[in-house]
């Protein structure tokens, strides 16, 4: 594997080798185009919006989002281990998938003033073995966003469940191409935070020790690319320690594109924890404001909104993707603008220069997009595969990839154990 400049357009046969190349190699001509939104990248729609739109957007997206309950996959705990019915998750994930997209999956304890638990505003999704411990006690708040009730942080088993539970649910779905990403968290929404609620570290929010805890415990759990809360850079121990900071979660901003997005709270958070290189490792998400009813009507805009277009600040913060469920009400949110807008997102791969002996093939390879690809992707010939990925391949960055077989051009292709069938991994090329 080499990083270099990008080469030139393939060159006519027997004339300038690139110098990494001896002379049984040959230019081999190809051309491709990308034409469609990539996996693992783009605009997402809640999943009952996709089912509801999909003949006008399926191929507008290629992403999924719902909140996930982890008291309605938890059915108790017995000798020990907890006991899980995946039944109703599997059943999301695939109809998701039958629509050949994947899931962004995030699991949440409170939501202000949300019934979907048992029918009462703001019940926890904590499980009921856990509620039904003498020694476990939720607290109350009425607060502005609805009424609710906090999961207990000074119980010992909830505390060792919320960790044994993220690694329960990467053993089971670590290699399920049905899920992209993973967002997690704590408070309203899995957030990081409680606002308008008294916070009390240790009681109805998670101290600054347990929360160093299970990040670092996450990080050698989680296979599936993971998400932090960019709030995390106010309410969590992240910033102010080295060994956080340096772990390769990505971050979500549930207020994207808002009026004072901008040199205030938002783009002081992006920048606290994220440093301008978070994004190298992690993925970088979220979903467009409702700070207003009219911000996610209006963020596609070709004129912009708030003098930024979306083209913009998802280059500027290295969006892979992005919540945008009250899009498509809009004037601007068609089918084809959802396209092109999911497509200015994440990686975009395209072929700089491709040759071949009568054993190999060598193959240069550019990521053209915003952001890098964050799971394995192989270049491939007749689906023999090169031992390099393409994952973490930055934006401007080229890969000089062997692959221990010769291609005709036509048999190239990219190849990952992490996306759906049906689903392929583009590339540009125009090589004569």
């Amino acid at each position: 594997m080499l990083a270099m400049a990008a080469v030139a357009a393939c060159e006519p046969a027997g004339k300038n080798l690139p110098a990494e190349l001896d002379e049984s190699y040959a230019p081999v001509s190809i051309s491709a185009k990308v034409d469609a939104v990539q996996p693992g990248t783009g605009l997402v729609l809640w999943s009952e919006n996709a089912s509801e739109r999909n003949a006008a957007y399926g191929k507008s997206i290629s992403l999924e989002y719902a909140y996930c309950l982890p008291c309605q996959v938890v059915k108790g705990k017995v000798d020990g281990k907890i006991q899980y019915d995946w039944r109703p998750f599997n059943q999301w994930l695939s109809d998701v998938a039958s629509r050949k997209h994947q899931a962004v999956v995030r699991f949440r304890y409170e939501y202000p003033g949300e019934r979907s638990v048992d029918g009462k505003p703001g019940t926890t999704a904590v499980p009921d073995y856990i509620k039904a411990l003498p020694d476990y006690q939720e607290t109350y708040f009425e607060n502005e966003d609805g009424p609710t009730w906090y999961a207990d942080w000074t119980s010992a088993e909830l505390q060792w469940f919320t960790k044994q539970f993220y690694a329960d649910f990467n053993a089971a779905y670590r290699d399920d191409p049905r899920i992209a990403f993973v967002e997690v968290g704590f408070g309203h929404w899995s957030e990081y935070h409680i606002f308008g609620t008294p916070l009390q570290p240790g009681v109805n929010f998670p101290s600054d020790a347990y929360q160093k805890e299970f990040l670092t415990y996450l990080a050698g759990a989680l296979d599936i690319p993971w998400l932090i809360s960019i709030d995390a850079a106010e309410s969590s121990p992240v910033v102010g320690d080295a060994s956080l900071m340096a772990l390769t979660f990505g971050l979500f901003d549930d207020s994207f594109m808002h009026k004072d997005h901008e040199g205030d709270y938002n783009e002081n958070c992006w920048n606290a924890i994220g440093k301008g290189t978070r994004w190298q490792k992690g993925a970088c998400g979220g979903e467009i404001s409702y700070y207003t009813s009219a911000d996610q009507k209006n963020f596609l805009n070709p004129a912009g909104m708030y003098g930024v277009t979306w083209e913009q600040a998802s280059a500027k913060y290295h969006i892979s993707f992005m919540i945008a469920n009250d899009a498509p009400s809009g004037q601007y949110g068609t089918a084809a603008r959802f396209k092109e807008a999911s497509m200015a997102c994440g990686y975009h791969f395209a072929l700089t220069g491709l040759y071949a002996n009568a054993e190999k093939t060598a193959a240069y390879i550019t990521n053209t997009g915003i952001a890098p690809i964050y799971r394995d992707a192989y270049l491939a010939v007749a689906g023999t595969r090169s031992e390099t990925s393409l994952k973490g391949l930055l934006p401007g960055d080229t890969l000089l990839v062997f692959i221990p077989k010769p291609t005709t051009g036509t048999d190239l292709t990219i190849e990952s154990d992490h996306i759906l069938p049906g689903q392929k991994i583009q590339f540009d090329a125009d090589c004569h």
